[in-house]
């Protein structure tokens, strides 16, 4: 073996998609040099079930073949002239930068409420008076009042998240005046103290077993 002219990969074609490995670059760069129309068309499709069988995980992913070919066209730098089933990738499209998203630009007055609780407020206010709408508007308040509790682990008062439903609400929800009490605060965080416990009673579990044989 001559060791002077071994080949680094450093001094090689650096590697476009190195999922496929250097030898299908070849095979794709060898089909870019195919004259022949039909032929070449031939040895792309040769390559996309090559490339199938190098990604068998994609197979369940939406429009697997679609991807193979972009891919293919990616790897050959967009100089393999074939036709393909699907709209051809250019070089354009693939660097075209996309639109930015358009966040929402809520800023609420108590958040710690969430916007959620805004957009099920305004469901509320669309639903026509009625015994629906009178148990929507105080699941939504027994709602609020959980997540108050999250943020305050302090104790509140029904009149306070009756106030912010009905500011939050524009005025058109109003149970100022109403007779029926919210969920007590115990209640509403019964999970979670439950969750608590059954992490710490394992924890302690844990401790007293350790130590002990096990057959």
């Amino acid at each position: 073996m001559d060791i002077y002219n071994l080949e680094y990969n450093t001094e090689r074609e650096k590697l476009i998609i190195p999922e496929y490995g250097r030898h299908l670059q070849k095979m794709i760069n060898q089909a870019i040099e195919i004259e022949d129309a039909e032929e070449r068309n031939k040895v792309a499709k040769a390559i996309i079930a090559v490339m199938g069988n190098l990604q068998p995980h994609l197979r369940d992913v939406p429009d697997f073949q679609h991807k193979l070919w972009d891919q293919l066209f990616i790897i050959s730098n967009f100089k393999l002239d074939v036709e393909a089933p699907y709209p051809i990738l250019t070089k354009e499209k693939l660097e075209e930068r996309p639109e930015p998203l358009k966040y929402p630009q809520n800023f609420p007055k108590y958040r710690f409420y969430g916007n959620n609780i805004k957009r099920m407020i305004d469901v509320a206010n669309s639903w026509e008076d009625g015994d629906l709408k009178t148990a929507l508007t105080f699941t939504i308040a027994n709602h609020m009042k959980k997540c108050y509790l999250n943020w305050n682990k302090d104790t509140v008062e029904d009149y306070v998240i009756f106030n912010h439903l009905y500011e939050l609400s524009d005025g058109k929800i109003d149970l100022k005046g109403s007779t029926e009490d919210l969920s007590t605060s115990t209640d509403l965080m019964r999970g979670k103290k439950k969750k608590y416990h059954s992490t710490t009673n394992k924890k302690n579990n844990n401790y007293r077993n350790r130590g002990k044989k096990r057959y």
